[in-house]
């Protein structure tokens, strides 16, 4: 089995142009009751449903912690 894909910057930079802080999602949404976290972008329910209302210091504030959590196993 292939690993999962990580939430990674530059692809979501790619996927998101013309957006100053791109979202992490990867679209792969489902909830890892477990860790609290979602298993495509690794962000908590709190940083996805604050998404669009965070500052760009902020968002990327959350891709700075995505670089530290672990890919949760399927």
């Amino acid at each position: 089995m292939n690993a999962p894909e990580r939430p990674n910057f530059k692809r979501a930079r790619m996927r998101q142009p013309g957006v100053a802080v791109p979202s992490p999602c990867l679209s792969v949404c489902r909830l890892d009751e477990h860790r609290g976290q979602c298993v495509g972008c690794l962000r908590t329910l709190a940083e996805i449903g604050a998404w669009s209302r965070m500052s760009d210091a902020d968002k990327l504030a959350v891709w700075a912690q995505l670089e530290t959590r672990e890919v949760i196993a399927e």
